[in-house]
């Protein structure tokens, strides 16, 4: 073990990162929201709320409620739109040294493809992720993402719109995950990220009505953990491209499990409302972790428990 210390930095397609530990699309605002509680520097990378064209209100609320071992969702895709992001957000993310994943949502393909050519020449954006997996809004991406010929016919449009890293944010709610994220593979994402929440429901039995005032949303939290671990295990053996863990990470054995299973980073949503610097706990930890196991580099750690 060198006298420097284990190092953690990680390579996403062609993007290095300082450490595999970001931010989730949607539960860490635009990053000036966590600033106090985190140095934003010291992340991997900061994903921000996902971006669409115009700005969206999103669903009415009540719009989370607390379940066992997580939360559901409907925030309905909430954001500023793309003017106010490039004029006001994305100029306070500049001040640090820290990669920008812009998420991007739509309705149609044009929609997309605008989003990724107005970013692509914007000072301080990293990556392009596209978001195709969100359950709980009644118009949006998530059949794309569960055709693949329609997320193969959106990856191709949207990689010859830019010229930036591009990831794909898959839905779990497909039969088959591993031909979904070779079609994204095979129109040019430079990595996929396993993956997003599942439609669920909790009722408030005094009102007799839905805690959420859009009746579905989406489950999030350490319930699903293990279903994602699957997930990104299966797609880390079968695709070239790089494979991102999403899903119920609270601790640094969270984070690991995903990287032996073959993640190459990970990004952790929920936690953060219920830690506002799990984030940096989590970077912490996997450091101890591999000063105690004697392990130099992050790297040796991916998928080395993958297994056949």
């Amino acid at each position: 073990m060198s006298s420097m210390g284990p190092i953690l930095d990680t390579r996403v397609g062609g993007l290095n990162l300082r450490n595999p530990v970001m931010t989730a699309s949607g539960a860490f605002g635009y990053g000036e929201e966590f600033a106090p509680f985190v140095p934003l520097d010291r992340l991997g990378a900061v994903v921000v709320k996902g971006i669409s064209l115009k700005p969206r209100l999103g669903n009415p609320p009540p719009r989370t409620a607390e379940t066992p071992c997580g939360m559901i969702n409907a925030i309905g895709l909430e954001n500023v739109g793309l003017e106010r992001f490039l004029n006001e957000k994305l100029p306070y993310l500049r001040r640090f040294d820290v990669p920008v994943v812009v998420n991007i949502l739509g309705e149609e393909p044009g929609e997309y493809v605008r989003l990724a050519e107005e970013l692509d020449s914007a000072p301080g954006v990293s990556v392009i992720e596209l978001n195709v997996s969100c359950p709980n809004v009644r118009s949006g991406g998530m059949p794309f993402g569960q055709d693949p010929r329609m997320l193969a016919s959106l990856v191709k449009a949207v990689r010859s719109a830019t010229s930036l890293p591009l990831w794909v944010k898959l839905t779990p709610l497909v039969t088959d995950i591993v031909m979904v994220g070779r079609a994204a593979e095979e129109e040019g994402a430079d990595a996929v990220c396993a993956g997003n929440t599942f439609p669920a429901m909790s009722m408030d039995v005094w009102k007799r009505k839905p805690k959420l005032a859009h009746g579905v949303g989406g489950l999030s939290g350490p319930a699903i953990r293990p279903i994602m671990v699957r997930l990104c295990w299966m797609l880390a053996r079968r695709l070239t491209i790089p494979v991102i863990g999403i899903g119920g990470i609270m601790y640094a054995e969270d984070a690991l499990e995903y990287i032996l299973a073959g993640a190459c980073a990970v990004q952790v949503g929920t936690a953060n409302f219920v830690n506002p610097r799990v984030t940096l706990d989590i970077i912490e930890g996997i450091e101890d972790y591999m000063k105690q196991q004697g392990i130099f580099r992050l790297e040796a750690m991916i998928g080395a428990a993958a297994g056949e």
